[in-house]
């Protein structure tokens, strides 16, 4: 899952338990759909992406420069200097908020794309309940 800097998911992916996070970086950052802001055109990019140690590799780092994206990512073998999990905080609170639903946290589904359904359902709720305004 990608989230921004307060917590809103951006994107999510579905993947198999036996395969590695790393791998679907790319595709989570590709993932992220246009969000409106300022007159002109549409935000398609984070400015920047933190991410945890596990992420640490050369190739990631120079595919995220090249999408003009500033990775803040931990090196291996470095002291912690944001504290324990200050930023990284922010992923797993959203994670514990999709954990809420009972099919989320439990896989029912066999099918994937009922799941993915429920994912994007879960992530809607996340974001409805976060607006702020008439509605709520």
């Amino acid at each position: 899952m990608l989230t921004d800097g307060n917590g809103t998911p951006l994107s999510a992916h579905t993947t198999s338990a036996n395969r590695h996070d790393v791998t679907q970086l790319l595709p989570l950052v590709d993932a992220v759909p246009a969000v409106r802001g300022n007159p002109g055109r549409p935000r398609r990019r984070p400015e920047a992406l933190l991410a945890d140690r596990g992420y640490d590799a050369e190739p990631h780092r120079h595919d995220l420069r090249r999408r003009r994206i500033r990775p803040v990512i931990a090196r291996r073998r470095t002291e912690n200097g944001s504290g324990p999990g200050v930023h990284r905080y922010v992923v797993e609170q959203t994670v514990a908020l999709l954990h809420q639903f009972k099919r989320l946290r439990i896989r029912y589904e066999k099918r994937v794309d009922i799941h993915n359904a429920f994912l994007r359902l879960g992530r809607v709720m996340i974001c409805w309940r976060r607006l702020e305004g008439p509605f709520c």
